[in-house]
């Protein structure tokens, strides 16, 4: 009997054990399986299953809304609100997460599909076609360092909470899974070993990867990916070289205006703005914006708007704008709740990285280290004021640098990843509480007793 190949499963764990076609105009042949002779035997094979990968992390319960709702309403601090009536919602916003929390379970099951599809590429490289292998490495390892990193921002002690060497991250898979085991029961690997793995990926992906990549992953995207890595590790030197690195190549301008960086298919057709580094593109045939799902709601004078109004803006984040800022007026009360005007758009692209994060990076990274790398910490700042029309200031302080950070990149998915590696505690529940960390999905321990469960949770 030939052997078989899933190729778009994951055998993590036992419970992962499933493959299904892509829903979406990327689908390949949709059957469970194929024969291990004809499963990428050419380099066409590999760009779908590449092609796959991005389907993969799409999802909605990856970039596709997951990873960035969650670390809103985690790092929230009685600034917005959750008025829906989804328990696993619920209980992440109450932060009180159980350890059978469907967003949990499905993030870390559908996380670990888009890492499955991405060693399935990289270990077909010997047969793409050379002019190809480089970017094709290079988008594979992007993807899969970015999935990495944040599952273990996600699932586990953040970076320099105690020993990093001994502290569980998440397993790591590095070979394509395609049968099952006791040998794919894996233990998880230390908080270290997983950062050691993403900068491995990250900075391969870097030197791969073109300037230019049309939708999908460049050179700059890695760098931006990179500076967020070495920002969360305090490594403020290295967050402010790939932060001004992405600054520097000039492929990326800062918007005009504040406004016109969101509606990006409503008011743009569903192109990008030049400030957008990376996206998850959505369109109407594919893909589904979950941080419009949650934080967008229909306004009747806007059509194309759309979403369930589950999060609201609440007044003490309001006040935190000065009079003046054009960001603090980014917002719409079509009835007794006030929406952010970030995610109303239906078909709106879900936003990864944009310049505006290098900027401030680079500012609060020379500030730190008392460095001018590119240019003053003041200059970067008041770049991103002058913007949101604010006059300019005089002076920064690193209070103000975060601030500017807090207020320009609200409800993209930064707050309690910025909270941790700042220690800053979560009104009355310290930065590194077990009740900011997901658990472990109950149906992984389950199946796999080499798992250890998070502090908080047994």
């Amino acid at each position: 009997m030939k052997k078989k190949i899933f190729i778009y499963s994951v055998a993590l764990t036992a419970g992962l054990f499933f493959t299904t076609a892509c829903n979406s105009k990327l689908d390949v042949d949709p059957t469970q399986s194929i024969d291990e002779t004809d499963a990428l035997s050419t380099s066409k094979d590999v760009e779908v299953t590449l092609i796959g990968c991005y389907d993969a992390i799409q999802d909605v319960d990856v970039y596709g809304g997951a990873f960035q709702y969650s670390s809103e309403l985690l790092g929230n601090n009685d600034e917005i609100a959750f008025g829906g009536t989804f328990q696993n919602m619920l209980e992440i916003s109450a932060k009180q997460l159980t350890t059978v929390n469907l967003a949990a379970e499905l993030t870390w099951r559908d996380s670990y599909v888009a890492i499955n599809r991405c060693n399935n590429v990289l270990s077909a490289l010997s047969i793409v076609d050379e002019e190809k292998r480089a970017r094709i490495e290079g988008e594979a390892r992007f993807i899969r360092g970015s999935v990495y990193f944040d599952l273990v921002r996600l699932y586990a002690k953040t970076w320099g909470d105690g020993d990093n060497a001994s502290n569980p991250g998440v397993p790591l898979v590095l070979e394509p899974t395609r049968v099952v085991t006791d040998e794919n029961k894996l233990a998880r690997n230390s908080v270290a070993e997983v950062y050691a793995q993403v900068l491995e990926d990250l900075n391969a992906a870097k030197s791969l990867l073109p300037e230019t990549n049309t939708i999908y992953a460049n050179k700059y995207a890695a760098s931006a990916q990179l500076s967020r890595v070495y920002l969360q590790q305090g490594n403020y030197a290295l967050a402010r070289d790939e932060a001004n690195t992405v600054i520097e190549s000039g492929e990326y301008s800062l918007n005009s205006t504040f406004e016109s960086l969101f509606y990006t298919f409503i008011n743009n057709g569903g192109a990008n703005p030049r400030e957008y580094i990376f996206s998850m593109i959505v369109t109407s045939q594919d893909g589904t914006n979950d941080l419009n799902t949650f934080f967008g709601t229909t306004i009747d004078d806007i059509p194309g708007t759309g979403g369930r109004g589950d999060i609201r803006i609440l007044s003490k984040h309001r006040a935190l704008y000065e009079a003046g800022d054009k960001r603090g007026a980014f917002f719409l009360t079509p009835n007794s709740n006030t929406y952010t005007q970030k995610h109303l758009d239906n078909l709106g692209n879900v936003l990864q990285f944009r310049l505006a994060e290098m900027y401030l990076t680079r500012a609060e990274a020379n500030f730190r280290l008392g460095t001018v790398v590119g240019a003053t910490p003041l200059a970067d700042i008041n770049r991103i004021r002058v913007r949101a029309g604010l006059k300019a200031a005089t002076a920064v302080t690193l209070p103000s640098i975060l601030k500017e950070r807090h207020l320009e990149l609200a409800f993209e998915g930064l707050a309690v990843h910025d909270a941790k590696r700042n220690k800053q505690n979560i009104g009355t529940i310290p930065y590194n509480s077990p009740r900011l960390i997901f658990p472990i999905p109950q149906r992984e321990i389950d199946v796999n007793s080499k798992l250890v469960q998070n502090e908080g949770y047994n």
